[in-house]
């Protein structure tokens, strides 16, 4: 037993120490984006398109984020079937223009939320369309930085990884984790570079040239996608346009999970997708996800002399790669002590995933059911 501690160990040891050294630094928080005073800033040049869905909890307070950005801003708010008055508490909303549409029936292959895209992309005639989340709260100044940003860059897309909420236990604990984990998949620095292979962005808050939803066919070209912000950053991309991924405190998101089993359902709605369904792949992560975050407390636990010393550093090595993370959020550093468990939780949500797929449900969102033989 302790062989087997003592080898496991020793791998976990050298990927942790891996994360730390690689060039692109995927722990650290390098790519961010702050708003600053700007005045009143004209932009007229830009759309905001936000597709929603039963949303009457936190449409009111995002369209009121919006009042403040600039003059001139337009906004299409496509009702995506709400049954709880989101677009009527929408238009009591004053300030801005605001166009509202209603979402006609979902066509067979779409995802409700490319769906709704689709159809209010046809009513955006500025060059500049950003795609927001209907939970998304704007701090003043932030969509003239984004503006700024892809005209100084030249980048054609630029997207933020959105603050979530950390107000409840289970969303301290878990939030900032999953952010770390994107980074992890996802690094910020290889999104931004000119390396074609990886490509990424955050679906909450993506602005992008609206000519380049022409160029890749429109949403329809990403119609069935679950991982769709991904999935368009890659086709943008892949066309040879410019992207860029980073963090910001005046992005944040207001969806609450004052609970473990929506966190859950969030996670286990596209796990198994990010692993292209593929068992062999499922069992790959399986065993990197409990050598990397599980092994190394069993060693501490119950191994001896080099397979303990091992452990401790497998530990210390991942929880130095998680600090900067707690830190930017403004958590506890002792939270840092709990990222194995996390890990292990998120193992659970990925085999929930792969098995609500086998079951027929590919994803499952929005009193919403994508089938698996879709």
């Amino acid at each position: 037993m302790n062989t087997f501690l003592f080898a496991i160990s020793i791998f976990a040891s050298i990927i942790w120490l891996i994360v730390l050294v690689l060039p692109w630094r995927p722990w650290l928080n390098g790519e961010t984006l702050e708003p600053e005073p700007l005045g009143d800033c004209d932009l007229s040049e830009l759309t905001v398109l936000i597709p929603a869905r039963n949303e009457s909890e936190v449409i009111v307070s995002t369209l009121q984020g919006l009042v403040s950005q600039g003059s001139g801003l337009k906004i299409v708010l496509v009702d995506d079937g709400s049954d709880d008055g989101t677009a009527n508490l929408a238009r009591q909303v004053e300030g801005i223009d605001l166009t509202i549409m209603t979402s006609q029936s979902l066509p067979e292959g779409w995802s409700g939320k490319l769906w709704a895209l689709e159809q209010g992309a046809s009513a955006v005639k500025t060059p500049w369309i950003l795609l927001l989340d209907a939970d998304i709260t704007l701090a003043p100044g932030i969509i003239a930085a984004l503006l700024a940003k892809a005209k100084s860059d030249n980048r054609q897309l630029v997207s933020i990884m959105a603050s979530l909420r950390m107000e409840s236990f289970w969303e301290q604990l878990l939030m900032p984790a999953f952010i770390y984990f994107f980074k992890l998949l996802y690094p910020f620095r290889l999104v931004n570079s000119d390396f074609p292979y990886v490509a990424a962005s955050a679906g909450g808050c993506i602005l992008l040239e609206t000519r380049l939803i022409a160029e890749i066919g429109g949403f329809a070209s990403i119609r069935g996608a679950i991982i769709d912000d991904c999935t368009l950053a890659k086709k943008i991309k892949g066309k040879g346009h410019r992207i860029w991924l980073g963090q910001s405190h005046a992005v944040v998101s207001s969806r609450q999970y004052d609970g473990l089993q929506p966190i859950w359902d969030m996670v286990a709605r596209c796990a198994f997708t990010q692993l292209h369904y593929s068992i062999w792949l499922l069992g790959l992560c399986t065993v990197l996800l409990l050598a990397l975050f599980v092994a190394p407390v069993l060693g501490i636990i119950g191994g001896e002399g080099s397979a303990w010393v091992w452990s401790l550093v497998a530990y210390l090595a991942m929880m130095v790669a998680y600090w900067p993370t707690l830190h930017y959020y403004r958590r506890p550093s002792a939270w840092a002590l709990s990222l194995p468990m996390i890990g292990a939780f998120y193992l659970a949500m990925v085999w929930t995933s792969a098995w609500r797929y086998w079951r027929g449900i590919r994803s499952q969102w929005k009193n919403r059911v994508y089938s698996s033989q879709e």
